[in-house]
């Protein structure tokens, strides 16, 4: 079993930054890979940004290319999502996602058996 839990987000205005942080706990797996989704109000869940067991890929998605940056800090069994240049339209629930054993990068929420509860994101205009 792996516990996620994200930390790092607020209220804050457009073009601001924030860094969410998602720290895994409980029976850790030798190879997981990693992923944020988040659900804005009446949206389904999306994909935002993957790392790869050692951090040797990454995905992001279009919407935030550039702006965003996922990354892991093995030591520390966490990730981070590194936000800039926040819009309106990044106002959403974050999820961390995990998935063990699992060697690549995944962008499918199916793809993954573990997440967090979530941490909000707010961008005021």
């Amino acid at each position: 079993q792996v516990q996620l839990v994200e930390s790092g987000g607020g209220l804050v205005q457009a073009g601001d930054s924030l860094r969410l942080s998602c720290a895994a706990s409980g029976r850790t797996y030798s190879t997981y890979a990693m992923g944020w989704f988040r659900q804005g109000p009446g949206k389904e869940r999306e994909f935002v940004a993957a790392i790869s067991w050692n951090g040797g890929s990454t995905s992001h998605a279009d919407s935030v290319k550039g702006r965003f940056t996922i990354s892991r800090d093995f030591a520390k069994n966490t990730v981070h999502l590194q936000m800039n240049s926040l819009k309106p339209e990044d106002t959403a629930v974050y999820y961390c996602a995990a998935e063990p054993q699992a060697m690549g990068v995944m962008t499918y929420t199916y793809e993954y058996e573990y997440w967090g509860q979530g941490t909000q994101v707010t961008v005021s205009s």
